[in-house]
């Protein structure tokens, strides 16, 4: 008897736990961050312990909804390896604890849709990947954080192109946004305030992508202006 797969199409939106506002922080006395970073961050939003459970209910919720098949697992890079690699690694725990094993294999992509803090509107495909490969597999994409969700729904495009199995999204965070269009991933992690995130893997022009679960102010010289962001951190 053939386990049992999802089919291509998802509209589930799973569960997710919500920042509803700035206020619900920690102090950063509370932890301990890079001495180089001190000055420049305001206050912790999300701390690692948190974040570690949140992504262990994330991989039962995709086993359950997904079944037991053979996953794809495309990373979405830079911000979301880190995400990618503990998730994929709890994925793994639990086929490691069932009767049936199951086949991952993680493969990476790299998109261009941001510069600095802004996301420039369009999504590029970087060192020619070849979706083609995807054609028939069933395919769990995952990203750091959902903004507009313009650039995730590029990527869908293009990839059903070839026609794969499944395709089911996986992201870290999802900002409230009025530039939103309206797209929702399949499993999501945390809903957060309209705030540039970094941490975590996540980066700002290549800075910061080794911090804790942070929000921070960056120092005015250093970027030229005050812009605060989420720090999320290994």
């Amino acid at each position: 008897m053939q386990p049992r797969c999802a089919s291509r199409v998802s509209n589930t939106f799973v569960w997710h736990l919500s920042w509803r506002s700035e206020s619900q922080r920690y102090d950063l006395n509370l932890f301990t961050y890079p001495q180089h970073y001190y000055g420049d961050l305001e206050y912790v939003l999300i701390p690692h312990g948190i974040i570690v459970d949140r992504i262990e209910r994330l991989a039962k919720d995709i086993m359950k909804d997904i079944g037991y098949c053979d996953i794809m697992v495309l990373c979405v890079l830079k911000g979301g390896y880190k995400f990618c690699a503990d998730l994929v690694e709890h994925l793994k725990n639990i086929s490691r604890n069932s009767d049936r094993f199951v086949s991952m294999k993680v493969d990476f992509i790299r998109l261009k849709s941001y510069r600095n803090d802004q996301s420039m509107g369009e999504m590029q495909i970087i060192g020619g990947y070849d979706l083609s490969t995807l054609a028939g597999k069933n395919v769990l994409i995952v990203e750091d954080v959902v903004g507009t969700g313009r650039t995730m729904k590029a990527l869908l495009s293009s990839i059903e192109k070839y026609k794969p199995n499944m395709v089911k999204v996986a992201s870290l965070l999802v900002k409230r946004t009025p530039r939103s269009d309206g797209f929702r991933p399949d499993y999501a992690g945390f809903e957060i305030p309209n705030l540039f995130v970094v941490g975590y893997a996540l980066d700002y022009n290549e800075y910061f992508r080794d911090l804790n679960a942070v929000i921070i102010r960056f120092d005015k010289a250093f970027l030229s202006r005050s812009v605060q962001c989420i720090l999320m951190m290994l």
